[in-house]
């Protein structure tokens, strides 16, 4: 017998508030729509110019409950130096094992932070190897059925978009939650945006991204997969 599904959509993320930034308003989406969300940080944020782990654990909670999450965990990858190995793998397909997610979000592939682009790719090894049944982390095999990308800094063409127009402004509350790394104070002056234009530049970001989808606020993501379309006069966004 399976085991019993904790979340249906698990966003795995290298830091305790890239979740927020990228797809925080599609989980609130989704917990609205009565599905069950969860996310996996893959590290405690130690190597950060800003806050200590302990401040940022204490801030995820308080996070996770703004965006309506009802699992959040962290390994202990270290911060700044996320890497691609089997021992890495089976400690995430071990989680998946135990969240049994149908949907899985990871960062997009190519990214300014090392760590990002290295989620990106340890997210879907992790996946495949967590539908091996000769793995053994103790739990039944569980692979799940689709894996996207949260692709909100990338370059690139979004495959399709979210629209969280009615949770912008809990997102940004889940967001700011995060006082030790987005309050204004002298470490990380020069590397962090002031705490008065936060609002405007994810806002400004998401209202570029839900004009592309005609809505007022939208969250971009990429699927390497082609789409399956049943009935065309029933495709969204229109063309012209």
């Amino acid at each position: 017998m399976a085991a019993d599904c904790v979340a249906d959509v698990l966003a795995i993320a290298a830091h305790r508030d890239d979740v927020e930034q990228t797809c925080g308003g599609t989980l609130l989406r989704m917990a609205a729509r009565g599905l069950r969300t969860a996310i996996l940080d893959l590290t405690q944020g130690e190597a950060g110019t800003r806050g200590s782990a302990e401040e940022r654990a204490q801030e995820a909670v308080e996070a996770a409950k703004l965006l309506g999450v009802g699992w959040r965990q962290a390994l202990s990858l270290p911060d700044g130096a996320v890497e691609n190995t089997l021992e890495n793998r089976i400690q995430i397909a071990r989680v998946l094992r135990e969240v049994r997610p149908r949907v899985v979000i990871l960062p997009y592939w190519q990214a300014r932070h090392p760590d990002h682009a290295a989620a990106g790719a340890l997210g879907y090894d992790a996946c495949f190897l967590a539908g091996l049944r000769k793995i053994d982390t103790g739990a039944e095999p569980h692979r799940p059925f689709k894996i996207v990308y949260a692709s909100l800094y990338a370059d690139v063409r979004p495959s399709f978009i979210v629209d969280i127009t009615p949770f912008i402004e809990q997102r940004h509350a889940a967001l700011m939650a995060y006082r030790s790394q987005y309050a204004n104070q002298a470490a990380g002056g020069g590397l962090f945006v002031p705490e008065e234009e936060i609002r405007e530049r994810t806002f400004a970001e998401a209202r570029h991204y839900g004009l592309l989808a005609g809505v007022r606020y939208g969250e971009p993501f990429v699927q390497k997969e082609v789409g399956l379309v049943d009935d065309l006069t029933l495709l969204p966004v229109q063309s012209i």
